[in-house]
């Protein structure tokens, strides 16, 4: 195998789903790829981009298949030094839940030059795009972005934590979790925190449904929503819905804020 004198990794973020939402920098990447490696969520419009005579690999780990992280992270090593620039084509933001961090520090120890082009997270985007902000003035000061599923398949702890404030709260990765969220919201007396689940964001095929916390295994059930999906809890959520109601109105125009704990 001949082996290239400037090998280059670039990790770069797609951005949320819609193909218009990459940054210009991505797009730019991929201009200059000698392979692009590409995840499962990446709408295969974005490869228009690459030269024709770029080499694209799919390397998506949905349900089935079997790309692992080791396989990809050789993968990226190998081709670096066959070809010269791999672009890592990764859904939202690589630095967010996305182990982009991991496959640069894979890559380094083998001299090969390192880049990281942001992409726009989903944890922000899906829910503004249903009109949900994750903050406003008087309704929420701060967001948490929690994983629903850790490595080792349990629910992360720190939704507890977040529960335990006023803050929106962005859970990605936690479809397979909803039952647990639920009753998690109800031991911690936020039954009653409004909720969105919002699949497919920023896309045609985006879908939405609100309620509250402990409505959200039935929201799901009902409507028949599946990955990917962003879930969202707290009271920015019903901005989600329209127009905020008229007693919500008045907590806004008296400058308190409403919460659902009690």
């Amino acid at each position: 195998m001949s082996r290239k004198t400037n090998p280059k990794l670039t990790v770069v973020g797609a951005g949320p789903g819609a193909p218009d939402l990459i940054t210009l920098k991505a797009v730019k990447a991929l201009r200059n790829a000698n392979v692009v490696l590409y995840d499962a969520l990446i709408d295969p419009v974005l490869l228009e981009h690459c030269p024709a005579e770029t080499e694209k690999i799919y390397v998506g780990k949905r349900p089935g298949e079997s790309h692992s992280q080791d396989w990809i992270n050789e993968l990226i090593v190998e081709k670096a030094f066959a070809a010269g620039h791999v672009v890592r084509l990764k859904g939202g933001d690589p630095y967010v839940f996305g182990r982009g961090q991991e496959e640069l520090a894979y890559a380094r120890p083998f001299g090969i030059e390192t880049d990281y082009v942001p992409g726009l997270s989903s944890a922000l985007a899906v829910p503004g795009n249903a009109g949900i902000p994750m903050t406003a003035r008087g309704v929420s000061e701060s967001f948490w972005v929690i994983t629903g599923t850790k490595t080792d398949g349990s629910l992360s702890r720190d939704l507890c934590l977040a529960l335990c404030s006023t803050a929106t709260i962005v859970v990605l990765m936690g479809m397979n979790k909803l039952q647990e969220i639920a009753d998690l919201c109800v031991q911690m007396g936020r039954a009653d925190v409004p909720a969105a689940i919002l699949q497919s964001g920023t896309t045609a095929e985006q879908r939405t449904a609100i309620g509250t916390a402990q409505e959200l295994p039935r929201l799901a059930l009902e409507q028949k929503l599946t990955n990917p999906a962003v879930i969202v809890l707290g009271e920015v959520v019903r901005y989600g819905s329209g127009t905020p109601s008229t007693d919500w109105q008045e907590f806004l125009q008296n400058g308190q804020f409403f919460d659902t704990r009690g």
